[in-house]
């Protein structure tokens, strides 16, 4: 098992749970966070600490899509271990539907 970040971090990018992740497995988009699968030790920590709930163990039924997403782009955005402001309008995004279609950015965020 893994945890897999999820589409309602996306325009949301709360970064709460890099802060209290013991080894490092978030990588930063434009617009998102991700977690590299491989890295992951399943501690489930950063779990709760998401603000948003968008982040959940690769168990749950049809997680299929973000796991992919995450195993991706965990290989060419860079590692974040610390925690950033979250962007201005992060909460009018929180519980939108289809941030993926409308705003998913491949592009790398900043890092640490």
């Amino acid at each position: 098992m893994t945890y897999v970040v999820t589409e309602n971090c996306i325009k949301c990018k709360y970064t709460d749970c890099v802060e209290v992740c013991p080894v490092d497995c978030f990588y930063e988009g434009e617009n998102m966070l991700v977690i590299h699968p491989d890295e992951c030790i399943d501690c489930g920590v950063c779990e709760p600490e998401c603000p948003a709930d968008a982040i959940k163990p690769d168990t749950e039924p049809g997680l299929e899509k973000w796991l992919g997403v995450n195993a991706e782009y965990a290989k060419s955005w860079p590692n974040i271990t610390q925690k950033k402001d979250p962007p201005g309008d992060a909460k009018e995004h929180d519980g939108e539907g289809g941030k993926f279609e409308k705003y998913f950015s491949s592009k790398a965020g900043a890092g640490d």
